[in-house]
């Protein structure tokens, strides 16, 4: 039998084809793999007791206030001392604003009266604090990660207050991430408490609420791989979700518990995207200098759970700019809405996202480009508006100095009003004239 000398070619282009196409559908409908895991350890931690926010021998940390008006929303002052890295973010609830930094934590009013402030080596130390308000439980949680101390276990330090008064007490439990490294989140549900960060190969813990809140030794929960950003959950639910974008997919991930009542991981979601624009952000130029600055991240700094949806906002690479894209996603990944806050000649940076009990959201986030300073700007949407869209970006102020190094600010932060579940909240940052950061925080009423 004679053998067409184009056979060959013919056969291996039909292999190339072949593997182009399964290649496609594995992206298209990609396999889920160990949609289980149970935790691969346990360990027992025992509670620091705090009975006073600032019962300590600290110096009081006097910040902010300067209550004012700024384009028709109320506005006052945070954090003044920051340096390029302030990690500013603030929790709203039980008739208080409480706001953590790199440089301590301090307590308002919702009229932007300053109530207390301390640092934050009053509750065991620590950097890069992310705060919440758990409308559920009726208190505040933070954590503060420390990775300089003599042990080298790098704990991350969950501090949960008793009740809705910051002011009161709190418990504060030292979790050992030896392995860890800077980038962690926190994320709570009615039920669970959950972190997750980079490093070693055990990323994820979570431990329950009703241990934490009632100053009980709590059981911490590890779990293997870094399950994603866990999230703010505002609906009554037990679960507790995490999300991650995973190459071209985004991965919705969640802790529930088994037949026995004991937590397991499950992986819940994984779909592509689909998205235009999805890769890292540039870095961002500012006036007056060569120096250029961190843009953010694709990667959430916020996750809410509302109304059924996962709810986030990212910085990404849109045309050779950084701009805002923000999402709603069904709890099985399907997304709903997208929208793009983006500027040819301009550059927004550093976001967050906030949702009320309506949908309505706030978008946070900061702009600069080669004529202008690091500014804090927001953006809103009610949510009968057209999907996609939000309204005209507002002013809150403007950056007056350049800041001398890529790292800046990190987070900024925005929130639901733990209260009410309508109005929303954002702290935003600045430069000053040294080119250091201060914050503005804002609130934005809802009816």
């Amino acid at each position: 039998m004679r053998i067409n000398k184009h056979f060959p070619l013919l056969i291996a282009l039909l292999i190339a084809v072949t593997s182009i196409v399964n290649a496609q559908r594995k992206k298209e409908a990609p396999a889920i793999e160990n949609t289980k895991q149970t935790p691969s350890r346990t360990e027992v931690i025992q509670p620091i007791h705090k009975n006073e926010f600032r019962k300590t021998d600290y110096k009081q940390r006097v910040q902010g206030g300067n209550t004012r008006m700024v384009n028709g929303y109320l506005q006052f002052d945070g954090a003044m001392d920051g340096n390029r890295q302030v990690d500013p973010q603030i929790a709203v609830g039980g008739g208080y604003v409480l706001h953590g930094t790199n440089s301590g934590l301090t307590i308002y009013d919702k009229e932007g009266n300053f109530i207390d402030g301390v640092s934050q080596k009053a509750f065991a130390n620590g950097i890069d604090p992310k705060i919440f308000y758990d409308l559920h439980n009726k208190i505040f949680g933070f954590d503060l990660w420390v990775y300089w101390d003599s042990l080298k276990v790098k704990p991350v330090n969950i501090a949960i207050s008793e009740t809705s008064d910051p002011r009161g007490a709190w418990n504060i439990y030292p979790v050992s991430a030896s392995n860890g490294k800077d980038g962690g989140g926190i994320g709570f549900s009615k039920k669970w408490i959950g972190y997750t960060f980079p490093g070693g190969d055990e990323n994820t813990f979570i431990l329950k609420m009703s241990e934490a809140k009632l100053g009980k030794p709590a059981t911490i929960y590890h779990f293997k791989g870094r399950l994603g950003q866990p999230a703010f959950t505002q609906d009554n639910i037990d679960d507790l979700y995490f999300f991650k974008i995973q190459g071209d997919n985004f991965v919705i991930t969640r802790i529930t518990e088994d037949e026995n009542s004991n937590p397991i991981s499950e992986v819940v979601s994984v779909k592509p995207h689909g998205l235009k624009y999805i890769d890292y952000p540039p870095k961002s130029p500012q006036k007056g200098t060569e120096q250029v600055t961190s843009s953010g991240d694709r990667n959430p700094k916020n996750l809410v759970v509302q109304s059924g949806c996962l709810w986030f906002s990212q910085a990404v690479n849109c045309e050779g700019q950084s701009a805002v894209q923000w999402h709603q996603i069904k709890l099985d990944g399907t997304i709903l809405q997208t929208g793009l806050i983006s500027n040819k000649t301009s550059n927004y940076i550093q976001t967050t996202i906030a949702v009320n009990k309506n949908n309505d959201v706030l978008v946070g986030f900061q702009e600069t480009n080669s004529e202008m300073f690091i500014s804090p700007r927001m953006a809103f949407r009610y949510a009968n508006d057209k999907p996609g869209t939000v309204r005209e970006i507002v002013k809150l102020g403007e950056g007056t100095g350049a800041t001398n190094g890529v790292a800046w600010g990190d987070y900024s932060g925005s929130t639901i009003d733990g209260d009410n579940l309508t109005d929303l909240w954002t702290i935003q940052s600045r430069a000053n004239k040294e080119g250091k950061g201060e914050t503005v925080i804002v609130k934005v009423p809802f009816k």
